[in-house]
């Protein structure tokens, strides 16, 4: 079957986070696509709602199933049945992880720039975030080893969180990356929290690497969080998965999730995510495709265009982490002025760290004629504001030479 990425759906005015903007703005920034799902997953949906009752529900032996079949075939890893919990989302796992498996005052270290939320869940809890910054050497990222052992062995030091492919520089960690992370978290006895939501959704001919399945240690030492939410688009039904090898940390996070009152789905939940992983294969091949054609373009277009701005080298996610350093060091203005200017709405990179300030995200899951249109509107927002610069520099000169003629 064939599955057309093109149409130009209409979200405005459908309680939409992503759409609640302004006439005309076009947003390009929060990791939702503007696709329909599988029409799979339509199908059961459609077909659960003609049942017409929506009582509680249940965990069935096909959730379980559809999981474990999916990370076989297309990763190459076995997960048991009993590792698996269901939970509500991935952000909501990460914060009962960080309030069941560390204490108030201890620290989680992050790789930064990061997902911002992973910051909500560690503060908001009354924990410290550690930073280890990851190496940008103007082209792509690495991992500081020597920061992380240093850190890592810091007795105040409990949990290391892992973006694994990493969000937003769309890195996916090798074997051997993963392998010493889990050795040194192994080593200062550092739980290892993976998310892995953005797992599916790789270049083609790519594919990321289970943090579980690297090594004993690292699955004797981890929890891992998953979902079917990003690759199908369906992170309004909240569904997730935590899966954990350790049978003394999966109680604990069990009795977690449970006080926490996120380990019940809602009546949708689970025949979304069965449906995705055991009928999706075909629609997540095609889109992939067309995210990585998506991809081809907007690299093209910023050479081309834009050749102030750098698109980090990335093999996973739908999100482009873009250097604009050569323009500005910090783009939360830069950002502001595009959207005010141009109705273009981005993500400014301070928010996922300091070492971020410089760049841009990028959300490159639309339509090409969506795509397109917010390109232009990249391109017209970048030229005005270096007009404005240039304008605001020749005001600033004419404003010294008048106080010199004054003196």
């Amino acid at each position: 079957m064939q599955y057309d990425f093109s149409n130009l759906n209409d979200r405005r005015h459908t309680n939409s986070l992503k759409w609640d903007v302004s006439e005309g703005e076009l947003p390009m920034w929060v990791a939702d696509m503007d696709f329909k799902t599988a029409p799979e997953i339509i199908e059961a949906l459609q077909e659960k709602v003609g049942k017409g009752i929506f009582g509680y529900t249940i965990v069935p032996d096909e959730w379980y199933e559809a999981i474990s079949g999916w990370w076989q075939r297309r990763h190459k890893f076995k997960i048991e049945r009993e590792w698996l919990i269901f939970c509500t989302g991935v952000v909501p796992a990460i914060s009962s992880a960080v309030r069941k498996m560390t204490t108030v005052g201890e620290n989680v270290l992050v790789q930064t720039p990061v997902y911002n939320i992973f910051f909500n869940s560690i503060v908001n809890n009354g924990r410290n975030i550690v930073e280890n910054k990851l190496l940008y050497d103007g082209k792509e990222y690495n991992i500081d080893f020597v920061d992380l052992e240093k850190k890592l062995a810091n007795p105040q030091t409990t949990m290391m969180v892992i973006c694994n492919p990493h969000n937003p520089v769309g890195k996916i960690w090798d074997k051997e990356t993963l392998e010493r992370i889990g050795e040194l978290c192994w080593q200062y006895h550092v739980l290892a929290l993976s998310d892995e939501i953005h797992c599916d959704l790789t270049n083609m001919n790519y594919n990321y690497i289970p943090f579980a399945s690297v090594s004993e240690k690292c699955a004797k030492n981890s929890i891992t969080c998953i979902a079917p939410t990003k690759a199908f688009n369906i992170a309004g039904l909240q569904t997730a998965a935590v899966m954990i090898p350790n049978e003394v940390i999966r109680h604990k996070m069990n009795r977690g999730l449970n006080t926490d009152e996120v380990a019940e789905p809602n009546a949708f939940a689970i025949e979304a995510a069965i449906v995705a992983f055991t009928f999706g294969e075909a629609w997540l091949n095609q889109l992939r495709l067309y995210l990585e054609e998506n991809k081809t373009i907007v690299r093209a277009f910023i050479n081309s265009q834009l050749p102030e701005l750098y698109i980090v080298q990335s093999h996973a996610t739908y999100l482009l982490w873009i250097d604009c350093s050569r323009v500005i060091q910090d783009t939360t203005c830069l950002c502001q002025f595009i959207r005010r200017e141009t109705g273009l709405y981005l993500s400014e990179g301070g928010v996922y760290g300091e070492n971020g300030k410089s760049f841009i995200r990028m959300n490159l899951a639309c339509p090409k004629e969506r795509l397109l249109d917010g390109l232009q509107r990249l391109n017209n927002g970048i030229g005005l504001y270096e007009k404005s610069k240039k304008i605001r520099a020749l005001g600033s000169k004419i404003k010294e030479r008048k106080v010199h003629f004054c003196d």
